[in-house]
């Protein structure tokens, strides 16, 4: 693998599917490692509870799909067993390889952790130093889809909550958080909420 933008793509969907390190992808599905290949990534999932049993390795091309849809690809295809598969499996270090061809798949929706964890990772990438204040400070997910944030901001001394409805938290909403936090028109008294002084409402952006 020598193309950089594979490199990239292989960079970007190793860092998205860290989380299910620790979350099954579906019940009874668990992440073991995101391989590169040529062309294409390799994703090693083991099925079951039995340590013994070898991962599969799905195969998905590069140039076939964004990393942002991996996950909900990889969901559809583990619950929809042979469905999808390209290609007879070879075999590779003792695991199957199934190919797939992902023009065909339909991604089941990101579950509401998972969109919560996209919002979280793209306001707290600028990692903190003694220079720079952080920014995201805090979350929490409350009920009908909805993310809390907590945030600092140089327009306001106190803590500022940001509310953003999950399945609306678009890449422009999430990139546009730090401005709006300082428009009057989104501000609102916050008196159930002892964590912070104000909440930017941002449910209806």
């Amino acid at each position: 693998m020598t193309d950089p933008e594979d490199l990239r793509q292989q960079a970007d969907i190793s860092r998205l599917l860290l989380y299910y390190l620790s979350a099954p992808l579906v019940e009874g599905s668990r992440l073991r490692g995101v391989l590169p290949a040529p062309g294409a990534v390799r994703i090693a999932v083991r099925t079951g509870e039995d340590e013994g049993d070898a991962p599969v390795l799905y195969e998905i091309p590069h140039d076939s799909v964004a990393p942002y849809w991996i996950p909900g690809i990889l969901r559809t295809v583990l619950t929809r067993r042979g469905v999808h598969a390209g290609g007879g499996p070879d075999e590779v270090m003792g695991m199957a390889v199934v190919r797939l061809r992902p023009e065909e798949i339909t991604p089941d929706p990101e579950p509401e952790q998972g969109l919560a964890l996209t919002v979280l990772r793209a306001l707290s990438d600028n990692p903190y130093d003694d220079t720079v204040s952080p920014f995201l400070i805090g979350f929490l997910l409350r009920e009908h889809g909805l993310l809390r944030l907590y945030v600092r901001h140089s327009d306001h001394p106190d803590i500022v909550g940001v509310d953003l409805r999950l399945t609306a938290a678009s890449t422009a909403l999430i990139a546009s958080v730090p401005s709006l936090v300082g428009e009057a028109q989104y501000q609102r008294a916050s008196p159930d909420d002892p964590h912070c002084a104000l909440v930017v409402d941002l449910t209806d952006w």
